[in-house]
């Protein structure tokens, strides 16, 4: 099913964006996340009429999301096979799952900044 991209992220999805950013993610890959979670399969225009995002910042968005295998890309030719096809985007893992990377991520940036304090709390003390 093909969802259109206006309203998309009316509640939920500005939710998500702000929690997400609170992680350290970046805007637009948190914007291009809330979007697939709200929709089911978008195409760019879908993800840049909901957001304001413009089509270059939604495809730079996506390269870390394909890197980490999160989404399906496609392309399909326009009725008239005149300029570019269509990208579409979905989600390809349960957003739970995306979710607990970004859970594993927190925790583990949290356990270095434990031990870097640790150890400067101990050299404060040498050095005193």
């Amino acid at each position: 099913m093909k969802t259109s991209g206006t309203n998309l992220l009316e509640g939920k999805g500005y939710e998500i964006i702000g929690l997400l950013q609170g992680l350290d993610v970046p805007r637009t890959e948190a914007v291009c996340i809330a979007c697939l979670v709200c929709g089911d399969e978008l195409t760019s225009q879908n993800i840049e009429q909901a957001s304001g995002l413009r089509q270059p910042e939604v495809s730079i968005a996506m390269r870390p999301l394909r890197e980490r295998n999160w989404i399906e890309e496609r392309n399909e030719k326009k009725n008239n096979d005149k300029g570019r096809p269509l990208k579409y985007y979905k989600l390809v893992v349960p957003f739970e799952n995306i979710v607990e990377t970004f859970e594993n991520d927190a925790l583990k940036k949290e356990k270095e900044i434990s031990e870097a304090l640790a150890q400067l709390k101990q050299l404060s003390a040498k050095s005193r």
